[in-house]
């Protein structure tokens, strides 16, 4: 997974931070303008565009709290394919 891959995706959703602005990777999303809706729609672009499958165990707040988190569970989703696929 490409960073600034990742990094793209994720902004988009993030409504409260400007554009080029740093993004901490340690802030929480919340203060950013990511909501439960707008976790659910990140979840899905994160998934079209990297190509992961989160598993249902990594769908809770602590996985959406920061880019930090959400990071390491999708690069954990890279490095695990889904079940059944080759």
């Amino acid at each position: 997974m490409e960073d600034n891959e990742f990094d793209s995706v994720l902004r988009r959703h993030l409504k409260n931070l400007p554009e080029g602005a740093e993004l901490p990777q340690d802030a929480p999303l919340k203060k950013f303008g990511l909501d439960s809706m707008q976790a659910v729609e990140l979840l899905f672009d994160l998934e079209d565009e990297l190509g992961v499958v989160l598993p249902d165990e990594m769908m809770t707040g602590d996985t959406f709290a920061t880019a930090e988190s959400l990071r390491k569970a999708v690069g954990t989703a890279v490095d695990e394919p889904a079940v059944g696929t080759s």
